[in-house]
C-alpha cells in the first residue's frame, strides 16, 4: 500500500461511525509493526483529540506485539544474549531505545573497571577491586526511596541514573564481571535477586543491592530459615538466563501494580506468561 492510501486510511481514523473506524483500525493492526513510524507522524497532524488517542492506542498495541515478538524470539533461540533480554524489557516502556547504546554503556562501565582490574588478583580481591569501581567511583546503588519505580526495571535507566532495584544492579555487574572473564553467575534467592562468584576453588555471594557485600552460604541458609523455607538448590547454585529475564518481568508487574498502573501489569503478565513454565518469585 502506497503512502498516500495509508495516510487516506488513517484519516478515517477521525470518522464518528464506529463500524468505519473498527474496520480502519483492524486494517491498521494488520498492516504491522511497519506502520508506526507514520501513524507517530500523522499523530502530529490536524486530527481531533478522539482521533489522536486512537491513534495512540494503536502505536502502543502495534509496539506491544514488537516487544512480545522480540521476546517470544528471544526465548526460542540459542543463545538468550542477557543484554539483549533486558533491552527487549526496557522497550516495553521505551520503544526507541536502541540496543547498541545499551552495549557502549556497559562497554564504558568495563573500560572503567579493566583498567583497575588484574586477573591474577585472588578472588576476593576480584571481586573487592570491581565493587570499589562499581559502587565508589562510578557510585551505582541500591534506589530505596523510589524502590517500586518501574524504572527501576528498566536497564537504560538504571544506566543512567546509577540507582536500581537488586535483579538490575546484579544484571549489570554480572555482564560487566563476565565480559573480564570473572565466573559471576546470578542467583534466584527469594526475595532477594544476588550473584555468587563460583570457580572450582571458590563460592561466595555477592549482594549488588547492599553495595556488592560479599557473603557465604552459611549467611544463605540462615536468611532461609528466618523466611522459614525449605532450602532448595536454586537458592544456593547459578541460575540461567531465562530465569533472569522472568524475575526482570515479575518485577516490573510488581512495580506497576504498586503504581496503580493495572493496564500495563496485566500487559506484563501476558509477557511473562510467554516465556515461563510455572513457579513464581518475588523480588
Amino acid at each position: 500500500m502506497e503512502e498516500k492510501e495509508l495516510k487516506a486510511l488513517i484519516s478515517l481514523l477521525d470518522d464518528e461511525d464506529e463500524q468505519i473506524l473498527e474496520h480502519v483500525e483492524e486494517k491498521i493492526r494488520s498492516l504491522g509493526t511497519a506502520i508506526i513510524p507514520l501513524l507517530e507522524r500523522e499523530w502530529e497532524g490536524s486530527f481531533s483529540p478522539a482521533a489522536q488517542r486512537r491513534i495512540e492506542e494503536l502505536i502502543h498495541n502495534l509496539q506491544y506485539e514488537l516487544v512480545k515478538e522480540r521476546l517470544v524470539g528471544w526465548y526460542k533461540g540459542t543463545e538468550h544474549d542477557l543484554l539483549e533480554g533486558m533491552w527487549i524489557v526496557a522497550t516495553y516502556q521505551y520503544p526507541d531505545l536502541e540496543l547498541s547504546k545499551l552495549r557502549q554503556e556497559l562497554e564504558q562501565i568495563y573500560r572503567e573497571v579493566w583498567v583497575e582490574f588484574r586477573p591474577d588478583l585472588h578472588a576476593m580481591d576480584q571481586v573487592k577491586v570491581f565493587n570499589g569501581v562499581m559502587f565508589n567511583k562510578l557510585k551505582f546503588g541500591a534506589n530505596t526511596k523510589n524502590f517500586h519505580s518501574p524504572g527501576n526495571s528498566m536497564i537504560n535507566i538504571v544506566l543512567e541514573s546509577r540507582k536500581g532495584n537488586p535483579i538490575t544492579l546484579c544484571v549489570i555487574y554480572l555482564l560487566v564481571a563476565q565480559r573480564l572473564k570473572m565466573p559471576v553467575y546470578g542467583v534466584n534467592l527469594p526475595n532477594l535477586f544476588i550473584l555468587t562468584y563460583k570457580d572450582d576453588q571458590h563460592q561466595v555471594y555477592i549482594n549488588a543491592f547492599n553495595r556488592g557485600l560479599i557473603f557465604t552460604r552459611q549467611d544463605i541458609e540462615n536468611y532461609i530459615h528466618e523466611l522459614h523455607l525449605v532450602p532448595q538448590n536454586s537458592f544456593f547454585e547459578p541460575c540461567d538466563q531465562i530465569d533472569i529475564i522472568r524475575r526482570a518481568l515479575r518485577n516490573l508487574i510488581m512495580s506497576f501494580e504498586k503504581m496503580g498502573e493495572h493496564a500495563k501489569a496485566e500487559e506484563v503478565k501476558l509477557l511473562l506468561i510467554e516465556i515461563s513454565d510455572g513457579g513464581d518469585l518475588g523480588v
